[in-house]
Formats: structure tokens, sequence, C-alpha cells
């Protein structure tokens, strides 16, 4: 049993409860038998149905149909409780054609990572220093990249080494599926959050290609969206009435 409990919640109309609660099923394997040997980060995941109370000390994953449905139902930066609280868009997702399992991955393991989203990591570029968010799915997220459990599509990852700059290229493990080859590299359709403070330009991401897709950019309440914003600004979320 992990210290840690996070809670996928389905709030959504486009999905039925056993759906997300097989893509939960999915995710917590791939966190104890994938993740946490990894990173030495494991936690519970389990599923709440629609209409049913999260627990008030878990962390929260809601998987809702827009970031305006998300809003509308009170739910903001953090739980109530002002826990770690992560957001699926199921019908955005489905409307793109991108899969909201890999999603559901993707936000559980980045929420592991970096629960409080303030962790970075600094190398060295042409003589000044250039901060990377610690995002775990960002540089490998594309759907193609992922790989499925019992069926369900989950998220490819980094391992700890894609954050070390004196690794050399081939020479350790850098990713789960072994994608990756050196150190801040990113796959197509990859993107990471920098920051260049001589840049002027705040937190901003950095994209694998020349023209990034449209559904790679921050959507409204997203960890990427939230790096951005003072944390005076973040709100937590709203009790059920």
């Amino acid at each position: 049993m992990a210290v840690v409990k996070i809670q996928i919640v389905n709030e959504c109309t486009v999905l039925k409860d056993v759906q997300v609660a097989r893509a939960a099923a999915a995710v917590r394997t791939q966190v104890h038998r994938d993740f946490a040997p990894a990173w030495g980060i494991d936690a519970d995941v389990t599923f709440v149905p629609k209409g049913k109370e999260p627990h008030r000390n878990a962390w929260r994953v809601g998987v809702f149909d827009n970031s305006d449905k998300a809003g509308a139902l009170g739910y903001h930066d953090l739980t109530p409780e002002g826990l770690p609280l992560g957001k699926v868009f199921a019908e955005s997702n489905l409307q793109s054609g991108s899969s909201w399992t890999n999603d559901i991955s993707h936000e559980v393991l980045e929420m592991l990572g970096d629960p409080d989203i303030n962790l970075a990591a600094y190398r060295e570029e042409k003589g000044r220093l250039v901060f990377y968010a610690y995002e775990v799915c960002d540089p490998c997220e594309d759907d193609p990249d992922g790989y499925l459990i019992d069926g369900v599509l989950v998220s490819d990852f980094v391992f700890p080494a894609w954050f070390e700059g004196f690794r050399k290229a081939g020479s350790t493990q850098f990713d789960f599926r072994r994608h990756i080859g050196r150190p801040f590299q990113l796959l197509p359709n990859g993107y990471i959050g920098v920051f260049d403070p001589a840049s002027h330009r705040g937190w901003h991401q950095l994209n694998a290609g020349p023209s990034p897709r449209y559904a790679s950019r921050p959507k409204q309440g997203s960890r990427r969206q939230r790096r951005t914003l003072p944390r005076d600004e973040w709100r937590r979320s709203e009790k059920r009435a």
C-alpha cells in the first residue's frame, strides 16, 4: 500500500463509468509496475464513479468533457483541501482524435513526478542557464509513442536520466519505451516547458518541430498553464453542495 492516494473521478458525459474505471485500472498497473521502479515513487490509483464524492485526503484527476465544463463544476487549480489536482478533457480529446486514456496516464504520472508543479532541471546552453520543467510525459507524449496495458493506451514517460545532462547519448535508458537516446531530447510532437531568464519570456513551450500541433497548446487549467501563473492566483476547487 502506497502513501500517495490518487483518485480518478468521472465528471464527464461522453464516457461511461465502466470506461473510465478500466482506464484507471490500467494506470494503476502502470504506476506500480513501470513508473515506481524507475522513479522510486508509488501511488494507489482508484476510480470514483460519477456522482460519488472523492476522498478528501486523496489527490485527484478529474475527467471532464472540456475545460469550460471543469470550471462550471468548480474544479480549479487544487482540490478543496489544497491537494494536487489534474484534469483530462475527454470530449476535446475525442473531437481531436487523440486518446483520453493516454491523457489520464499522462496526468497521473506527471502529478507523481512534480505534484506541486514547481520543480525544474537546468542545463547550460550557449553560455546561459535554461530551466526545463519536471514534466515526465511531455517529451514523449504522442499517442503513437505510448503502449497498451490490458488493451488500454497509456503514455510513455521519461526516466530521471532525461534530466541529467552529463549522460552520454545511448549510455542508459532515457524513457520507458526506449525511443529517446539522449538527455533533453524531444520525440516528434513532444514538447517541454522551459524558462530562459535571458529571454524575458517567462515559462514557455519548446516544441520538437517548427510547426507544433494546435492540440499541443496548454489547455486552460492544465499543469503547463498553471506553471505560468503566480501561485497567489491559484484557486482551490469548490466543495460539492
